[in-house]
């Protein structure tokens, strides 16, 4: 232990003793963009990117000259953007700057090819996609399809992303994905991450970032890589508001509306935001199992009522040029009622009718909220020295109260079956879930190239209990057998180092993270005979690194190489059971270990455009979903987290944006991987199970006359594994929709269309030990979208400023489930 803290203050000190060894001197570059009859353009976009992994570096626009100056730039390789509206964008090489330099580029010209501004209209827009070297940019804004949207929707959408029918999120056969929102790691996981996703509107998200192999910078978590978030920041001065109405028609209507507000002056800028949204829903889960000599077929549709509520209200006190001080709360709230008609038909195997049926009319009433309170500082000398400090507090509460009655009948359960035996079950499981995280990031030049450093301490508590009653003569029964107290502690602290430099066409960057985990469950039974108590202690190096070779101006090669952890989320540690019915229920593990992954990744850009990715990646312990037969009663079934020996998998990706002319442009993405699952349970249940599969998603965008902007969109994905065992049928989906814009461009219209063809289901098949089963399911997918945006006051605010912080990586974990 003392080594192991020892071990931990010399990182820290590393990071907090980095000033010693800083480089001083960086340079600049200077150049001049002109248009049509080499007259100055003023007020041109100027972006500098790097060479090495195509980070925006710099971003300026010229001045009324057209001159344009780019200061206080490290040394290295880079690439030059310039833009204008109605005028083709101008890419140069890739170009050294040495330390100190004073670059003077020879002027640029922007000409247009024979068509006079004052003939046509011109409209400038995002591509939907944009493809990086190290990560895939979804362009929520530009997109028509997104349309009405919320979060947990436009994830389907997101290209190389599939999202499961248990809201999992997967990236290349992979589901260890970790969420952020505007750079803050979201610890609510699966079923709360997505309530939580569902109260976030499309109209309030900018893009959404596919980052499949993190540097240490990152937290460890997650070994498919990251989703980036991005919420929409305001860029005009003085003071500005946005409107946003939205109606969806499936089988409900479900309305939203929006209001988000932005004032700034020269000392403060404070921003703010409002959701509202109301509607149901409604979903099918099918499920064919074979156990015990007999067949058990169950039908169960779902239905669901919503109202939630998002907020966000924040503030920026710009103290001088250098530094910044902002307070920032979040937060959400959800209250729901669900709803089940679940009947399970009983018979011999190879027998057409039943002998007996179980129907089990279940409702859950709950509420989730979420709040979160963030105080921070930066420090920018515009030199390349950057300190950030984030110090935050989260608060999640979900409360729960399900009741789920069960009746036994003969035959089908019609009106002539009898009454063989009823059961009511009663559940109230409030969940409170703290969490408190503090960190610092440092940024400076060091020795010709970047030098990152950084410190994380997170501290979560949980909460849980669970109180379960048998219904018995319209009275509860406390069943002491099932009721119990399950509290969790984990404390993870962090620190990091990552470097990065250019030599001539080479780039390099390495870096260490460290992370140190003391966690304790507690489970506290009403049968002393059932308490159970798990103590980890664990120490963790995470080491990455990657090459970047600039072949030439249009080929780009990347390896890079990273290991990551994903730690069991909360409530899988919790040994709870949740009941569909009487045979049917899902419970925790509170033995579950962290997994862990080694990933290896080679990447091709061709003219900074086209973006090949293999991957490969190894993973031991890897934590999965399994269903298996109850020791209790051979005639129940339940679910549960294991881990599986090992995961390989291979993977291959290919996306390209194409621009065909001014009014036609598409997109594509292809994604191929090869997934072998290994495991021993005994009793022969035996994992060995290989798949390959691939999805595909394709996006075509049209500009009409009149100003009329159409979309079309889809996906597909082949069939595949879910969970440890189950073998998945192909999934498809097509959206389509129109845009258009009034009173002068401060209106937008959106209409489409999602699921066109209504083909979003999924079915699927398991063999495990003597357990078959076979399943499918789908939602209320195929929805008519309406969505009105309004932008009023100043157009000229600068944005608030872009924020990272350290509490959401504790609530990706997170789950009600």
């Amino acid at each position: 232990m003392k080594n192991r803290m020892g071990l931990l203050v010399l990182l820290l000190s590393f990071v907090f003793t980095s000033n010693v060894f800083a480089e001083k001197e960086t340079g600049k570059i200077a150049g001049k963009v002109l248009g049509n009859d080499n007259q100055p353009l003023s007020f041109a976009n100027v972006l500098l990117y790097s060479a090495t992994d195509s980070s925006l570096v710099k971003a300026e626009y010229t001045s009324e000259d057209g001159s344009f100056e780019l200061a206080n730039i490290a040394a290295g390789s880079y690439r030059l953007n310039v833009s204008f509206v109605g005028l083709p964008d101008y890419n140069s090489s890739v170009f050294e700057l040495t330390t100190g330099q004073a670059m003077l580029l020879p002027d640029i010209r922007l000409a247009s090819k024979g068509v006079e501004l004052s003939e046509v209209t011109v409209t400038a827009s995002k591509p939907i996609v944009e493809v990086h070297p190290d990560k895939t940019v979804f362009n929520v804004e530009g997109s028509i399809n997104a349309t009405g949207s919320d979060a947990m929707e436009l994830l389907r959408k997101a290209p190389g992303v599939v999202v499961d029918n248990n809201d999992n999120i997967i990236i290349s056969g992979k589901n260890g994905v970790q969420v952020y929102i505007d750079g803050k790691p979201s610890h609510l996981s699966t079923s709360d991450l997505a309530a939580y996703l569902r109260t976030i509107q499309a109209s309030d998200i900018a893009t959404i970032e596919i980052i499949t192999n993190p540097s240490a910078k990152w937290d460890a978590e997650g070994n498919a890589g990251i989703i980036n978030i991005r919420m929409k920041k305001d860029r005009r001065l003085g003071s500005n508001g946005t409107l946003n109405l939205g109606y969806t028609r499936g089988e409900f209507d479900n309305y939203n509306v929006g209001l988000s507000g932005n004032h700034r002056n020269k000392t403060l800028n404070t921003f703010g935001s409002y959701n509202f949204s109301d509607g149901k829903g409604f979903n099918f889960f099918d499920l064919y199992r074979e156990q015990n000599n007999l067949a058990y077929d169950q039908v169960s549709p779902n239905q669901n009522e919503h109202q939630s509520h998002n907020y966000k209200l924040g503030t920026d006190l710009f103290i001088n040029e250098k530094n910044t001080l902002g307070f920032l709360v979040n937060g959400y709230q959800s209250d729901y009622t669900w709803t089940s008609d679940s009947r399970m038909f009983i018979s011999p195997i190879g027998q057409t009718a039943p002998d007996s049926t179980l129907i089990a009319n279940g409702t859950n009433d709950g509420m989730r909220s979420n709040y979160n309170f963030n105080l921070n500082y930066r420090f920018d000398n515009s030199k390349g020295v950057v300190w950030n400090i984030d110090t935050d507090y989260g608060f999640f509460k979900n409360e729960s109260d399900n009741l789920n009655p069960n009746r036994m009948l003969t035959d089908d359960g019609g009106e002539d079956s009898e009454l063989l035996n009823e059961e009511t079950f009663h559940t109230v499981a409030p969940t409170d879930i703290d969490i408190y995280t503090a960190k610092v990031d440092h940024e400076r030049p060091f020795l010709k190239g970047q030098l990152s450093t950084g410190v994380k301490y997170s501290n979560v508590q949980t909460d849980n209990d669970f109180r379960f009653f048998n219904v018995i003569n319209g009275e509860d029964v406390v069943d002491v057998d099932r009721t119990n107290h399950f509290v969790y502690t984990e404390n993870v602290n962090a620190a990091y180092g990552n470097y990065s430099r250019q030599f001539g066409k080479i780039g390099m960057q390495a870096g260490l993270r460290v992370e140190q985990t003391t966690s304790e469950g507690d489970l506290t039974a009403l049968k002393p005979v059932n308490d159970q108590n798990v103590k980890r202690e664990y120490l963790d190096f995470f080491p990455s690194g990657g090459l970047t070779w600039q072949m030439n101006e249009k080929n780009m090669w990347q390896l890079t190489y990273s290991r990551r952890i994903d730690r069991p989320s909360y409530q899988d540690l919790n040994p709870f059971e949740g009941r569909l019915d009487k045979l049917t229920f899902e419970k925790g593990n509170p033995f579950l270990n962290p997994q862990y992954t080694n990933s290896v990744q080679l990447t091709h850009t061709f003219m900074y455009m086209f973006n090949t990715r293999l991957n490969y990646s190894h993973t031991t312990d890897l934590i999965t979903q399994l269903t298996d037969i109850d020791e209790r009663d051979p005639n129940a079934s339940f679910i549960t987290s294991e881990n599986l020996a090992e995961q390989n998998n291979l993977s291959l990706n290919f996306s390209a944006p194409i621009t065909v002319n001014k009014w036609l442009s598409f997109y594509t993405n292809l994604s191929g991987y090869r997934t072998h699952n290994e495991a021993d349970f005994g009793d022969g249940k035996l994992v060995d199970l290989t798949i390959y599969a691939y999805n595909f998603y394709a996006q075509s965008t049209v500009n009409l006359p009149k100003g009329i902007v159409a979309e079309v969109s889809g996906w597909y994905s082949s069939p595949s594994v879910w969970g440890g065992t189950f073998e998945t049928k192909k999934m498809w989906s097509m959206d389509a929709g129109l845009q258009k814009k009034f009173l002068k461009d401060k209106m937008t219209i959106k209409l489409s269309m999602s699921d066109l063809f209504k083909t979003n289901k999924w079915t699927a098949e398991s063999f495990f030990g003597t357990l078959y089963m076979r399943g499918g399911g789908g939602w209320d997918s195929r929805r008519f979208r309406a969505n009105l945006t309004y932008n009023f006051g100043n157009q000229e605010v600068k944005s608030a400023r872009d924020r990272t912080t350290g509490l959401e990586d504790e609530k990706n974990r997170v789950k009600s489930k």
